[in-house]
This record gives C-alpha cells, structure tokens and sequence, in this order.
C-alpha cells in the first residue's frame, strides 16, 4: 500500500479535578464545542463531545500521527486555559491528572453517541465514580483503586 491509512475510534473520558462541579450547564455547549475544535486541530475527528458539570466524554477518532498521550495533554492543557478565561470564579479550575481512553470498533459508535448524548439522564442515578468503575470494567482496564482519584 502506498499510502498510510487508518480509522482509530476511541471514547475519552476525563474529570475535573475532585469531580468539582465546575462546568455549569451553561458553559457546557461552549466547552464541548471547543474541546471538538481542539480535536479537529489536532487532525482527529471528535464524533460526539458531552458530559456534565464534573466530567467529559470525547469520542473521536486519533489521526494516525498522533499519540492518545499528545491528543489529551492538549485537549486538557487548552481548555483548561479556555475555561479559566471564562469567568472570574473559574480561576481555579484543573482537570484530574488522569484520563480514560479506550478503542472501540465502528458498530459500537452509535451505542457509544448515545450514551454520551444521554449523560444528564445517566448520571441522575450514577455518579461519575461508579461511571468510571464501570467503564473500566466493561472496557477490561485493570486498576488499583488508590492511584484512580486525585
């Protein structure tokens, strides 16, 4: 072949530091908006963008140039920056250190859309802490529950 094709999809999911609610609902369109934007920069493709005041989930696709740790160093680096011009009161405002990224295959995308489509309803029941068990989880991640907060 002689050219470098590929179709990588992944499900990202971050939180602010100590899941503080600091992404109200209205900033949350502008938010998802630019993290999409930070992706699209990037050269991957952000399919959907969604969360709640705590937490975001991205699902993209990774260009093939890119690394999953270079994509998200930048996405949090930079909307970090954004959010904190946003508003006086948001001065403070951090991302966790970590982050959940996780491959999917192309028939789980619209399953995947809609649970991010669906995150206020979800998150009624579950918190974020239980979400994140989960997907780890559902996804086969093997964790050790002291080094999984900050």
């Amino acid at each position: 072949m002689s050219q470098s094709l590929s179709k990588i999809l992944l499900h990202v999911v971050f939180s602010t530091k100590n899941r503080k609610p600091w992404i109200s609902e209205s900033l949350q369109p502008q938010l998802h908006a630019y993290l999409a934007g930070i992706c699209r920069t990037m050269g991957s493709d952000a399919i959907r963008v969604g969360g709640t005041d705590n937490h975001v989930h991205i699902a993209c696709t990774l260009s093939r140039t890119l690394t999953v740790s270079r994509l998200l160093e930048t996405i949090k680096k930079s909307s970090s920056q954004w959010i904190k011009k946003q508003d006086e009161a948001n001065r403070e405002f951090a991302w966790q250190a970590g982050y959940g990224a996780f491959s999917l295959g192309q028939s789980q995308l619209p399953a995947l859309v809609r649970y991010i489509d669906n995150q206020r309803e979800h998150h009624r029941v579950r918190s974020f802490d239980d979400e994140l068990r989960n997907l780890l989880q559902k996804y086969g991640v093997a964790y050790d529950e002291r080094y999984l907060w900050d």
